[in-house]
């Protein structure tokens, strides 16, 4: 969902949602900025008002979706007092996101990160906000003696994030369910307790 309450011009909030919803039938490349136009019912030429082209205007729409989720992760690992907790709740949301928002999800695993110009966007700064909140989760949780800290804290994160969007690529790839509970249970429980028998 787009957030109107961050005061977006109506003609903006318009055209990203138009453009999310042909996102949901189609992908990206067979998407034109008329069709994006009709769909929201404004002129073409507004498109170029508010964004440099159809590219920016998926990672304005990528950066939004970033915000929201960022704010509730926050929102909701401010509850816990655990650095494993925290870690946990993130697995659990992140699985979240990526279940409940096909779209998103479909954009940032498959569409995006071939791009060199992604990872120069708005949107990938809220993607390295939200790495550095697991980074610096980890190191609290180190420096806590909640985890080991002769692991290599960077290594963690990768081995979380990878965790993560591996449990959902074949799943958003072929449309599957995701039992958020379960894998997330799951990675936690590799994670923070160990594979060996």
């Amino acid at each position: 969902m787009l957030n109107e309450k961050r005061s977006h011009p109506p003609g903006r909030i318009k055209i990203m949602k138009s453009f999310s919803r042909l996102m949901e039938k189609n992908d990206f490349h067979s998407i034109t900025t008329a069709q994006i136009a009709k769909n929201a019912t404004v002129t073409e030429g507004l498109i170029y008002k508010y964004f440099k082209d159809k590219k920016d205007l998926l990672y304005q729409v990528l950066n939004e979706h970033f915000y929201e989720f960022q704010a509730k992760i926050e929102n909701r690992i401010a509850n816990e007092d655990t650095s494993i907790r925290q870690l946990e709740v993130i697995i659990y949301s992140s699985l979240e996101s990526y279940a409940d928002n096909r779209v998103f999800s479909k954009i940032l695993l498959l569409e995006v990160r071939n791009s060199q110009e992604f990872f120069k966007s708005c949107a990938y700064e809220r993607v390295q906000h939200y790495s550095r909140t697991i980074l610096k989760i980890i190191k609290k949780g180190m420096a806590n003696n909640e985890l080991r800290s002769d692991i290599d804290a960077l290594t963690l994160r990768k081995v979380i994030l990878g965790a993560i969007e591996h449990a959902c690529l074949g799943e958003i790839i072929f449309g599957r369910e995701v039992d958020i509970d379960q894998v997330s249970t799951d990675i936690s429980t590799i994670l923070f307790n160990g594979a060996g028998a």
